[in-house]
């Protein structure tokens, strides 16, 4: 007998794996920069690549709704779409303009990811979620580790012209519009289509319905209160005003949510971690390339990338079965991480060997998953699911917001224009900063905890006896 989740499961997958298998990647600004497109550092850098940046804050949030609205479909293929049109404008287009569109239609397929992850979850049971997220999640990372391997053989071994992987990965986009159209359309969405005479649904909901918290046994501050009229349902499908219902049920969540202390401390620094992360692997293929030219020396971008995102899961993985009591010792472990993502930062800026980069980089991406692993995990344990789309989707703006102001400074040539090696100085002072943000939280809270250890403790003076 054929279990129901597995097929929606298995052309997500495929979908999954060839949107990701881009074997250009690794090499996109050496192609950009090379006799292909002969576009300078300065176009590229401060000219062509904040537009992907400006597209994805600006169709973030419609998107969300959007995708909601649509019930994910639609706008998964939208995504395959947008991919197409990227690549084939790459392989065609010439000139800052054209690239500079060709950015925003990237933007578009980035902003539509949201489908991607949050369609499981309308078609399957909940029992099924862990399952099929790491399905989806381990095969992505595989097609975009293979995609990078295959890329960087084809150019080191093979001699392939750079053109060629952008064949190859347009081929790849076309195969992945393919499997969308055949994918089940949902029944229901996490806001504006919901099944309310479901009894299955009524019974995963029953235990939110109550007023109650959700409690992280070993943290007794990780708890979001859940009333007793969780406004997760609205009451008139029909209305006229359901966007604003959706928006004003979404802003109350929000002000819910982002109450709880240990839910807010890892939002915080996912959003300030995640937009220096975006920064860095956007603009690292311009510091390589200024470091060892392509146009001189073989590079090993794609071995780099690789290895890179197969460390990244492992440790991604790993993590899982480690015990530590992060509800007293996260803030201090954010800190002594983000003092090595610092350090890696710093030593892509100053020691400018490629080995020594390509090292760092690594290292740093590793570290990034790892911890972002860590921080997905303390905040979804004390959500509902519709929640954590909120939480997650609000956190990933902030990030944009910050990554939108950082490159109109740092990176864009309307702003300060500066050059990429000091603009990593700055990447590497801003994990700096976001280190000394998380431990003074975490001494604060260590100190917090002893005051009150010896407030509660009991009276240890002598009883005299009768």
């Amino acid at each position: 007998m054929s279990e129901p989740w597995l097929y929606p499961t298995v052309l997500l997958c495929v979908y999954g794996f060839f949107s990701s298998h881009r074997p250009l990647e690794p090499f996109l600004t050496p192609f950009l920069m090379g006799p292909d497109k002969n576009l300078t550092e300065t176009e590229v850098v401060s000219q062509i690549y904040p537009f992907w940046t400006y597209s994805y804050l600006l169709l973030l949030f419609p998107v969300f709704l959007a995708t909601d609205y649509l019930r994910y479909k639609p706008v998964l293929i939208l995504q395959a779409a947008s991919f197409i049109v990227t690549y084939a404008m790459l392989m065609k287009a010439q000139g800052v303009r054209a690239m500079q569109l060709l950015e925003f239609f990237f933007g578009v397929a980035t902003a539509t990811e949201v489908a991607y992850y949050s369609y499981i979850y309308s078609v399957v049971e909940p029992s099924h979620y862990q399952k099929v997220t790491g399905f989806c999640r381990s095969i992505t990372l595989l097609g975009s580790a293979i995609g990078s391997f295959i890329g960087q053989i084809l150019v080191s071994v093979a001699s392939v012209p750079l053109f060629y992987l952008s064949v190859i990965t347009l081929a790849s986009s076309c195969i992945a519009f393919v499997a969308p159209w055949f994918l089940p359309m949902p029944e229901k969405s996490l806001f504006f289509h919901e099944r309310e005479s479901s009894a299955q649904d009524e019974a995963v909901l029953e235990p939110m319905n109550r007023s109650h918290m959700i409690e992280n046994p070993e943290d007794p501050e990780s708890k979001v209160q859940l009333c007793a009229d969780e406004r997760t349902t609205l009451k008139d499908n029909t209305s006229n005003n359901r966007l604003l219902e959706v928006l004003s049920m979404l802003w109350a969540d929000f002000l819910q949510c982002y109450s709880c202390p240990t839910l807010l401390a890892w939002s915080v620094w996912w959003a300030l971690s995640t937009c220096g992360y975006i920064q860095v692997i956007n603009y690292a293929q311009a510091l390589w390339e200024k470091i060892l030219p392509s146009s001189d020396f073989v590079i090993y971008n794609g071995y780099v990338e690789t290895i890179a995102t197969v460390l990244g899961a492992f440790a991604a993985f790993v993590v899982g079965y480690v015990k530590v009591s992060w509800s007293v010792w996260g803030e201090l472990a954010l800190c002594m991480f983000s003092v090595i993502i610092a350090v890696c930062v710093f030593l892509m800026d100053n020691i400018r060997n490629i080995w020594v980069c390509y090292t760092a980089y690594i290292i740093f991406r590793a570290t990034y998953m790892l911890l972002i692993t860590i921080a997905t995990y303390q905040i979804a344990a004390n959500l509902s699911m519709k929640r954590y789309a909120l939480v997650f989707g609000v956190n990933t703006f902030i990030a944009l917001v910050l990554q939108t102001l950082l490159t109109l400074i740092v990176v864009d040539s309307a702003g300060l224009g500066l050059d990429i090696f000091l603009q990593f100085l700055i990447y590497a002072s801003y994990f700096a900063a976001v280190a000394v943000i998380f431990f003074i939280a975490g001494l604060y809270k260590l100190l917090r905890r002893r005051s009150e250890g010896q407030n509660e403790s009991p009276s240890t003076e002598a009883v005299p006896e009768a």
